[in-house]
């Protein structure tokens, strides 16, 4: 793996997810809110997460440069969830995403990380649009994402998917 770029807010350290990442990948993708969310990637044990990393995660690190970062707080190093700038299949142009523990939702982290995340996009990466998705009735995120200056822009459907999914956009 090359020497990608590590982001730092106030209260994280946003880390680009690798294959040591994978028992706490595997933790956060079985979480009741991700499956709900986001949905089932059949990730049944931190070796299945590991190989999800290692095919889905870093192929887009070394191509782009940028993907899947982990979040970790500073105070006391625990890795909390995960934030991420991402070249999602069946979706023009990047997709903006987060997803956290229980535990940690609710403390401002999702919006610290995302914000970061999206002035890097825009001041650093060159990008001059981004795009996230969101389930319809998953209202704390379409309020995040409102919040880091997204607007609702439509709605899709992803490749072997069923569900109709908002999508929001912000352009620099």
């Amino acid at each position: 793996m090359g020497p990608y770029k590590t982001f730092e807010t106030e209260r994280l350290i946003l880390k680009p997810t690798s294959e040591e990442d994978a028992a706490f990948i595997f933790e956060l993708f079985n979480s009741p809110k991700w499956l709900k969310n986001i949905g089932d990637r059949n990730i049944t044990s931190p070796d299945m997460a590991k190989e999800y990393i290692l095919t889905k995660m870093q192929p887009q690190l070394e191509r782009l440069g940028f993907s899947n970062y982990t979040l970790i707080r500073k105070m006391d190093h625990v890795k909390i969830g995960c934030c991420g700038l991402y070249d999602r299949e069946g979706l023009e142009g990047i997709d903006i995403g987060f997803a956290f523990l229980p535990e940690y939702e609710g403390k401002g982290y999702a919006f610290e990380a995302a914000d970061k995340l999206k002035n890097i996009a825009f001041n650093e990466l060159g990008l001059h649009t981004i795009s996230a998705i969101t389930s319809k009735h998953n209202v704390s995120s379409q309020r995040l994402l409102e919040k880091l200056g997204l607007a609702l822009a439509g709605t899709t459907i992803l490749p072997n998917n069923d569900e109709e999914l908002l999508v929001y956009k912000i352009e620099k």
